[in-house]
């Protein structure tokens, strides 16, 4: 079965029942927003209209409820991970959240936390065992610092702020300058 699956045959198309029981098992597995549980039901659907029923059901039965998941993945990601509010909003999008709903539970989850402090909070995180100052005064390693904060979806400028009490030669940090939305 294995050797079949990889050798490029696609998988069983499922009926309304057997549709059902896939996805309970899938979000047995983690939690999904119902745009990306749909897709997955599409892909196993013998016919569309019973994937459609499917997320019905299980909207109905309170399986799936996308504002108490991206209100708990945000939270997720910001409390467990530390970042920031572009990421989760992009992450959450990838999930095939609603963008309206992704917006309101990042904006929910984000509101009274000071990015300066999630960003000092993440440096210290992901550098320990290092002395940043001395690490950042490297060019190099400013330059990746910086990057890796963009990454994790913290704000260019306030970045750079946060960057500027560890590294002497804060002045190069202007010269970095913004990363475009669409390159982070």
């Amino acid at each position: 079965m294995l050797r079949s699956y990889l050798a490029g045959k696609t998988p069983k198309r499922l009926d309304a029942d057997a549709l059902l029981n896939y996805a309970l098992r899938t979000l047995g597995g983690r939690a999904q927003a119902s745009g990306e549980l749909r897709e997955k039901l599409l892909r196993r659907a013998s016919r569309r209209e019973d994937a459609d029923e499917v997320i019905r059901k299980l909207k109905e039965a309170g399986y799936l409820d996308d504002r108490s998941f991206a209100e708990g993945y945000a939270a997720a990601r910001l409390e467990n991970e530390g970042h920031g509010r572009a990421r989760v909003l992009r992450d959450l999008r990838q999930h095939r959240v609603a963008p309206n709903l992704a917006e309101q539970a990042v904006e929910r989850t984000f509101s009274g936390k000071d990015e300066l402090e999630l960003i000092d909070q993440f440096l210290k995180r992901k550098f320990r065992g290092k002395d940043l100052a001395l690490w950042l005064g490297d060019e190099k390693n400013l330059a990746a610092a910086y990057r890796r904060l963009r990454y994790a979806g913290f704000s260019g400028s306030n970045s750079i702020r946060v960057l500027k009490r560890y590294a002497d030669r804060a002045e190069e940090l202007d010269e970095l300058g913004e990363i475009p939305e669409n390159e982070i």
